[in-house]
């Protein structure tokens, strides 16, 4: 075996702990929990959108990540209600923390104010669900788009 197959060999066992610390930490990614969704704030910026402020509790188990580019859709009984877009929201590492995400929501064409009034008075999100879309990027630049369908968001709020 030549002297640099020697020398790489050796780098690779000094470093295998070191990797495979790090790749433990990859497959935490699954376990990663979003706990509980709240409103911080809405306002109304016209008739048909609103910008806003969610309070996301979130449980990371894993490596630091950035969550970019979010947007989705909100369906009530697979009806679509509205869109939604988020800017950055970047995670720690192994801690369960509640984060702000400014966010802009815009109500669909076929959805009233009113109707959007009426739904909020009942105080329930029974039957809400939601589509979301975002990227996840870690540290080193390496990301993934992640979609995510027909999530309850009943069950989220609570």
């Amino acid at each position: 075996m030549s002297k640099v197959w020697k020398i790489a060999a050796g780098l690779l066992l000094a470093l295998l702990p070191f990797l495979v610390t790090g790749c433990s930490g990859v497959r935490k990614i699954k376990d990663i929990q979003v706990k509980s969704v709240g409103v911080k704030y809405i306002t109304p910026t016209s008739q048909r959108s609103a910008e806003g402020v969610l309070l996301l509790e979130i449980d990371n188990p894993a490596m630091g990540f950035t969550l970019s580019d979010v947007d989705g859709t909100i369906k009530l009984q697979n009806r679509e209600m509205g869109t939604f877009t988020a800017g950055e929201l970047p995670l720690q590492a192994r801690s369960v923390q509640v984060y702000e995400l400014p966010c802009t929501a815009t109500l669909s064409e076929s959805v009233s104010l009113l109707e959007v009034l009426t739904l909020i008075s009942r105080r329930s999100l029974e039957g809400f669900t939601a589509d979301i879309r975002l990227h996840a990027k870690l540290k080193n630049g390496m990301g993934k788009t992640l979609e995510f369908k027909d999530l309850d968001i009943e069950k989220l709020a609570k």
